[in-house]
């Protein structure tokens, strides 16, 4: 049985999910961002409850096929940044189509239509959340965090990240208290 659940974002994410079905022995087969599959089917009031406790937690089930695809669209797109290995010839269209075997045009329209927010943007809302974090955390040059996202230049990062929060790289990273936004919120 799959079950599809909204705001997984992140691997603590995953190991909260795992601990709720553990909670309640329900064996899984696997679990990735968004998605849990078990090994045997769930009754009824075991997924009552599983939805109850995910709720808790800030998680919730989808169940309608549209809301299923945007979620699962968000979790490929919050992988493959989190990865930190975006080529600079990397094409979102080619991405997402051959991981969901579907037409991009369809995905974007979808997408969009749903989340009042172009797929390209919300690529890039992520890719900046992701920048400040990395610019957070001071691992890596801002030449490394281009190179790791995708970005042919520091230039274009910096031009892209200008525009959607007001500030450069730099200005940013010396902000008190900078603002970031949990990868789930990101719109």
């Amino acid at each position: 049985m799959t079950i599809l659940i909204k705001n997984m974002v992140c691997e603590r994410c995953i190991s909260a999910v795992q601990k709720i079905f553990d909670d309640y022995k329900i064996k899984l087969i696997s679990i990735s961002l968004g998605e849990v599959k078990t090994e045997f089917p769930i009754s009824e009031n075991q997924l009552q409850t599983i939805e109850s406790q995910l709720l808790n937690f800030g998680f919730e089930r989808i169940r309608n096929p549209t809301y299923q695809l945007i979620d699962k669209i968000k979790s490929l797109i919050i992988q493959k940044i989190s990865d930190l290995d975006i080529s600079e010839n990397f094409l979102l269209s080619e991405f997402l189509s051959s991981k969901l075997n579907k037409d991009y045009s369809s995905l974007s329209k979808t997408f969009s239509q749903h989340e009042n927010l172009r797929l390209e943007q919300f690529f890039i809302l992520q890719k900046i959340e992701k920048v400040k974090e990395l610019l957070s955390y001071n691992e890596f040059q801002l030449t490394e965090i281009a190179g790791k996202l995708g970005y042919k230049s520091v230039q274009h990062l910096s031009t892209q990240f200008r525009n959607s929060t007001g500030y450069s790289p730099t200005e940013f990273k010396n902000l008190k208290n900078p603002v970031r936004k949990p990868l789930d919120k990101v719109q």
